[in-house]
């Protein structure tokens, strides 16, 4: 039988994403955002507030880069979440982390996370329910260790979900099945 509990703002589990753009004057902001999706196999949602540092140098810069966090870095990412670019430049620096400039778009790729996605700015939509930060995806790419027979290796990156309801963060990892192949088994 289940058992009502109260609902939360999301949906378990959700991928950390961290999103890093430029400031103003060339340091990096990176932002923890769990709340964000694909919309089509090159376009990505983040549901993001303008009061966001990081959605102000989205609209100043044109572009933004959307990593996944990985267990091995999780103390960064919660980082990322729970200071605020307003307050504190430079954040990938002072996590001792380091980047490299997209050649796509005005943004920073970080080093040490091992999926870039490279994405073009497209809009921000701002009514009731808008997505917030629209981007088109320029270009993914992924550490070599990290693939296998040329696609993602989950169990090698590690991802990282979060989790609303406790608050914590787990890996993603152990295949359980094949996607479009196990439900043919039912007949």
């Amino acid at each position: 039988m289940k058992k009502q509990i109260k609902t939360t703002e999301a949906i378990f589990p959700m991928p950390v994403l961290l999103i890093s753009t430029f400031n103003e004057d060339g340091t990096v902001d990176v932002m923890n955002a769990a709340w964000g999706t694909m919309l089509d196999r090159d376009m990505v949602a983040l549901n993001l507030t303008e009061t966001h540092k990081t959605v102000q140098n989205i609209k100043a810069r044109g572009g933004f880069v959307v990593h996944i966090a990985d267990a091995k870095h999780v103390a960064e990412a919660d980082y990322f979440g729970v200071v605020s670019g307003n307050k504190v430049a430079d954040k990938l620096g002072k996590a001792g982390m380091t980047f490299v400039k997209s050649e796509l778009v005005d943004a920073p790729i970080i080093n040490e996370l091992p999926i870039a996605m490279e994405c073009a700015f497209v809009e921000y939509q701002s009514d009731e329910t808008g997505m917030g930060v629209i981007g088109k995806v320029l270009r993914t790419s992924v550490e070599e260790d990290k693939l296998k027979d040329g696609k993602v290796d989950v169990d090698a990156l590690e991802a990282i979900a979060f989790d609303p309801y406790t608050h914590g963060y787990y890996k993603v990892c152990g295949r359980v099945g094949e996607a479009f192949k196990d439900g043919l088994k039912i007949n």
